[in-house]
């Protein structure tokens, strides 16, 4: 028992590191220079074009991750986008989950995106058209609203941090006030909320780790990726001339770097925040540092579905006996999938993509689950206005359902 336990935790280690979370780590860094580069332009785009920003609301929605997806949130409380942008942003977004898709089913990934375009766009427009956006504003219960202390609330927030930051705060001063904000302004107070309500602590062990080690994180990864383009071309990577089990150490060991990243960046439910998008445009080096934080965040949760599934083989008595039960639970599944995304965070959703891949569930139920799903694009706009936040999450849920209903019946005649 002890050794079949052992077995399968090396093996779902090896897998889920050489198979998947090198291959993430490779693309998350590719997006991460593009966003690196154009530096937030859409999100200028999007504040200028009043008539399109549900289309340009669900591409930025679309792309791969959440980063376009989290700046448009406080552009919402800002009153520069429309409640309908952000549903069909969030409509349009499939989080960190997406690049779990991308890298193991590129055509599914592909499918998704346009079908989560086309629904977020519509879906964006209608709700404009209906005015729900108004209704929905007199609801709202933004944390920010207008304050003659403002600036006395920012410089105070500031001076604390400099404190933390620095060794001399009189002579020091290397806060957020550097930082290009998307969304809003340096010392507003959606700036307040979302940069100062919580101040990161440069002198933890675990920002030091994670600030310090990410080259180390990046070579592990090199390796894998390696490993993973072997394996892709038929090739027994743990029988490698002069490199016995190479596979299985650098799964094991690159999946251990992973959950202590993870563990030590403190990121458990989510992969990223509004701030650490900032600092990723800030400079390049910010961007390797939280593309390894997220990739580590994605690896994490890819192991623990590969180990709950072997577990699960395991226990019950093989693959055959878990997937007759799930497909056997036919239009439950869509409605598993809408439900399980109606969960903040990315954890979760990795979890039922990684399941998907497995075979575990139909494609419809991974499709409502993309639209259901907001990622971590969803945490600023709690923290801002969390009963708008609320009826965002009312919002998306109608189209996944309907959309998934409709997907599952076009299986089952085609």
């Amino acid at each position: 028992m002890v050794g079949d336990l052992i077995e399968i935790i090396l093996r779902s280690a090896e897998e889920s590191f050489v198979q998947v979370t090198a291959f993430v780590g490779a693309v998350l860094l590719l997006f991460g220079y593009i966003n690196y580069k154009q530096q937030g332009a859409f999100v200028d785009t999007i504040e200028r074009s009043k008539k399109y920003q549900p289309l340009i609301g669900a591409f930025l929605g679309m792309t791969p991750g959440c980063g376009g997806a989290i700046f448009v949130m406080p552009l919402y409380v800002k009153g520069t986008v429309s409640f309908g942008t952000v549903i069909a942003t969030l409509v349009a977004t499939a989080g960190d989950a997406s690049f779990v898709i991308l890298t193991k089913a590129p055509l599914h990934f592909a499918f998704i995106s346009i079908i989560c375009f086309i629904v977020g766009a519509i879906t964006g427009y209608v709700i404009d058209y209906w005015g729900i956006g108004d209704w929905v504003r007199k609801r709202s219960s933004k944390v920010v609203s207008e304050d003659k202390n403002i600036e006395e609330k920012h410089r105070q927030a500031e001076a604390q941090l400099d404190e933390l930051y620095c060794d001399n705060p009189n002579v020091c001063r290397v806060r957020s006030s550097n930082l290009k904000h998307i969304g809003h302004e340096e010392g507003d107070e959606i700036d307040l909320v979302l940069h100062h309500s919580d101040p990161l602590d440069v002198n933890s062990l675990g920002y030091k780790l994670t600030h310090g080690a990410y080259v180390v994180f990046w070579i592990i990864l090199a390796l894998g990726f390696v490993l993973g383009i072997l394996d892709l071309s038929m090739v027994d990577i743990n029988a490698l001339p002069g490199l016995p089990n190479i596979g299985t150490i650098i799964g094991v060991v690159g999946t251990l770097v992973a959950v202590l990243y993870m563990l030590f960046g403190k990121k458990f439910i989510t992969a990223q925040t509004h701030e650490d998008v900032e600092h990723k445009l800030f400079s390049l080096k910010e961007t390797f540092i939280h593309n390894a934080e997220e990739t580590a965040f994605v690896g994490t949760w890819v192991f623990v579905a590969y180990l709950v599934y072997e577990i699960g083989v395991y226990l019950i008595g093989g693959e055959q006996v878990i997937e007759a039960f799930l497909t056997s639970t036919g239009l439950m599944s869509v409605i598993i999938g809408v439900l399980v995304g109606l969960i903040p965070g990315c954890g979760p959703q990795i979890i039922f993509v990684s399941l998907y891949l497995k075979g575990m569930f139909p494609f419809a139920a991974l499709l409502a689950n993309s639209i259901s799903q907001d990622g971590d694009a969803l945490f600023p706009l709690i923290a801002l206005d969390a009963k708008s936040a609320f009826w965002a999450t009312v919002f998306t849920t109608i189209p996944s359902f309907i959309v998934g209903v409709i997907a599952y019946y076009l299986q089952l005649l085609f």
